[in-house]
């Protein structure tokens, strides 16, 4: 069962006697153990009726002896296990799935790891209750994913802005949401956020970041360029040497990539990239300015500089991260 199918039927009271998370992505796991916690029961029919334990602490017969129990003064009773990864012999659990409490809901919170689905408790699990996979997103779906977000709190969101914000954070969705929380709360609801907004309550710099040093390439900017080094330089923290790199090698690797690819439309090239139709005409002014054989030069400058920034073939006269980026900024725009 989908992600959003299991917070639907949540709020719509259909519950299951066992929810089994697992998976990579922890941001699912605890959306759905989180609403469990918060919504089921009344405040009322918690101090009862609600358990909630780690997997450090506890063991599968005494997880059985409380899902085992009946509610008190409540149609339901919810148990939580957490980081039940940790729980050794998790399969032993099968003996209580066989014959589920209809009146538990089981929560298993199994992070960072996942059952083998041919076995027969994973079958039996998705068979008697939820046996769900919390899959951690493509960089490329992030922007999507943030947009989806904002959304449903009632915002909209430029296609920049989302791309600077996923670039940005990174994929641990729970440190986008803990930043989209605060967008929320500084920005009236029905606002299309911008990234001027972003730079207001996150701290991005909207003329002073990796997209608007990409722009700079582009128009062989030279003094805009060193603008964002220096910047870069003095803010070292938000602007670290090695996420710079990254995102400069994810940009010149799709311009490689569109040079490779043969159908050029705006469609088919978006989706080959995994890009926001937005930034068509970004890639292809690119792949005007950057010709193949430059393109390959420059990826692998990036990997030359992002082996001397960790320390290898980097003898002292190149100094700070900030002098090694002010040179690979020189023989890119040269």
């Amino acid at each position: 069962m989908k992600f959003e199918q299991i917070i639907n039927d949540l709020k719509n009271q259909v519950y299951h006697p066992i929810y089994f998370l697992m998976g990579e992505e922890a941001y699912f796991i605890d959306e759905i153990s989180d609403y469990i916690a918060e919504n089921v029961l009344s405040e009322g029919e918690k101090e009862f009726n609600q358990t909630i334990v780690y997997g450090r602490d506890i063991d599968i017969s005494t997880i059985i002896g409380y899902a085992k129990r009946f509610p008190m003064m409540a149609n339901y009773q919810v148990v939580i296990v957490k980081e039940a990864q940790n729980i050794k012999d998790i399969e032993d659990l099968q003996s209580y799935v066989e014959n589920p409490l209809k009146s538990t809901l089981l929560v298993i919170c199994y992070k960072y790891k996942k059952l083998d689905k041919r076995k027969a408790f994973s079958k039996l699990v998705d068979k008697k209750g939820i046996l769900f996979e919390a899959v951690k997103l493509y960089d490329s779906d992030l922007p999507a994913w943030i947009v989806a977000s904002l959304s449903k709190k009632g915002y909209m969101i430029l296609p920049d802005a989302s791309i600077m914000l996923s670039e940005y954070l990174g994929s641990d969705l729970s440190k986008i949401n803990s930043e989209l929380t605060k967008l929320t709360i500084n920005v009236p609801a029905g606002t299309t956020i911008n990234t001027g907004h972003i730079e207001a309550n996150i701290g991005i710099s909207k003329d002073f970041n990796v997209f608007e040093l990409q722009k700079a390439f582009l128009k062989k900017d030279v003094f805009k360029a060193n603008q964002i080094a220096l910047y870069f330089t003095a803010n070292p923290k938000e602007n670290p040497l090695v996420a710079t790199l990254s995102i400069m090698y994810s940009f010149f690797s799709k311009i490689l990539v569109f040079h490779h690819t043969q159908d050029k439309s705006k469609a088919n090239i978006s989706s080959v990239l995994g890009i926001n139709p937005y930034f068509f005409n970004d890639y292809a002014t690119a792949v005007r300015v950057f010709t193949e054989p430059k393109t390959k030069k420059i990826i692998s400058l990036l990997r030359t500089y992002d082996l001397k920034s960790k320390g290898v073939d980097n003898s002292a006269a190149y100094g700070s991260d900030g002098e090694l980026l002010k040179e690979l900024i020189y023989k890119i725009i040269h």
